[in-house]
């Protein structure tokens, strides 16, 4: 993989940041999944949401949350932009090879989505007290990059930075204003220097998640590895006007990681959990000396025996673990850091055979945890109860497609992609 910046690279991506592929649109702007004023609806605490990623119109499917954690579909809002499918597999599930291709903020109250195939990101503002009717701000700006897979709000949801997998890659930030829509950040578009093709070519070596440091002084992008050769973690300072370090500094993972794939925060530790598709999941300490570019100070690896593709995952403030998806066994796996940040597995729930457990993400409703996982090949949500830590239980089976096809929705199991939350009470 090239880590070094070229000069022709960053001229298109500065070509990019400024114009987009144009919108084919073939659907309505608006699909109701469930009739207006529906009790469901009128109850909710708060929405999930997932993208369609399809290359005929890019919608974003809301299913509100009740107060008992179960999932009901409400509708589909156009992002006025197109999905798209990585290469070579274009009938495999996880188009984007990445997490975070759809993200809201609470505190924001905002929610976000790359539109992989028109070279675009799309803003939506969240009314509380109707999370799952988006509202489009403005129109979709240029990812200023091509196939834009992953994105991250800070916490106030003022700044959004974006992630770019494809041909010309790397990240871009912006401001984010409720009236005005995105805005370009100057001094934030930054090139990885990958090898890649339009749309990406992966997994291997293809760019993966992009998150903010739990003190948002750095911005963190993981790229996976092309085996022999570990991936590496991308890691910006990030400025008080808002910029990036003119360079990434470049780690791979603790000896033995391979393919660095979703990163979530360690709470308190200045340190992130990693999944790896190569071997379960990479811890790396932020704090620590990485000799020789190899994560260093308490930086490891957790080997998860049996594992598949081990890459996507999300933390329980209420059970105080981490929830990992394989899209190849179908396995849950929740596993416990301590403060030394050791990792350990605590249980595995298994989600049936043959789903692609992908995408997934985790809301706290009324003091108790709920995970929804984007079962993509069985075009299903599945719920799990966190009920206490080794405890988890199965809450719901949503289905995806019967009310898709009743509502004129087109939905492909290929194509499906993200997993995020927003509870109105938090």
């Amino acid at each position: 993989m090239k880590l070094t910046i070229s000069s022709v690279m960053i001229s298109v991506l500065i070509a990019s940041s400024v114009s987009a592929v144009p919108v084919r649109r073939h659907q309505k702007n608006k699909m109701m999944m469930a009739p207006k004023g529906n009790s469901a609806a009128s109850s909710a605490v708060g929405a999930a949401y997932f993208i369609t990623n399809e290359p005929s119109g890019n919608f974003v499917v809301a299913a509100s949350i009740g107060s008992d954690g179960k999932l009901t579909l409400q509708q589909a809002t156009s992002s006025e932009g197109v999905g798209s499918h990585g290469l070579p597999d274009l009938a495999g599930p996880d188009a984007l090879f990445t997490q975070g291709a759809v993200k809201a903020s609470n505190d924001g109250q905002v929610l976000a989505t790359v539109n992989a195939g028109s070279n675009t990101v799309s803003l939506f503002s969240i009314d509380p007290k109707n999370p799952t009717a988006l509202q489009l701000i403005g129109k979709p700006v240029g990812s200023g990059g091509e196939f834009p897979v992953s994105l991250a709000f800070n916490k106030a949801g003022s700044m959004l930075c974006a992630l770019n997998g494809g041909f010309v890659n790397g990240v871009a930030c912006f401001n984010v204003d409720k009236t005005k829509g995105l805005t370009p950040i100057a001094n934030t578009l930054r090139s990885l220097s990958l090898n890649q093709t339009t749309p990406a070519t992966g997994p291997a070596g293809s760019a993966s998640h992009v998150i903010f440091s739990e003190d948002e002084s750095q911005l963190i992008a993981s790229v996976k590895g092309v085996p022999p050769t570990p991936g590496i973690f991308a890691i910006w300072d990030i400025a008080s006007d808002k910029s990036l370090s003119s360079n990434f500094k470049a780690v791979q993972p603790a000896t033995g990681g391979l393919l660095p794939f979703s990163m979530t925060v360690i709470p308190g530790k200045n340190a992130v959990l990693a999944t790896d598709a190569g071997i379960g999941a990479d811890i790396l300490d932020l704090s620590g000396e990485n000799a020789g570019g190899v994560a260093g100070g308490k930086s490891s690896i957790l080997n998860i025996t049996g594992q598949g593709a081990t890459c996507w995952s999300s933390h329980s403030t209420q059970t105080g673990n981490f929830y990992l998806t394989d899209i190849l066994t179908n396995e849950v796996t929740e596993v416990n850091v301590d403060d030394n940040l050791k990792p350990t597995i605590v249980q595995q729930y298994s989600q049936g055979t043959g789903v692609a457990t992908i995408d997934n993400d985790i809301a706290t409703v009324n003091k108790q945890d709920f995970m929804f996982v984007l079962a993509a090949n069985a075009t299903q949500v599945k719920v799990l109860s966190l009920n206490a830590p080794g405890k988890a239980t199965a809450l719901q089976t949503l289905d995806i497609s019967g009310p898709a096809k009743s509502a004129g929705l087109t939905v492909n199991a290929a194509n499906l992609q993200g997993m995020t939350s927003f509870i109105s009470s938090a």
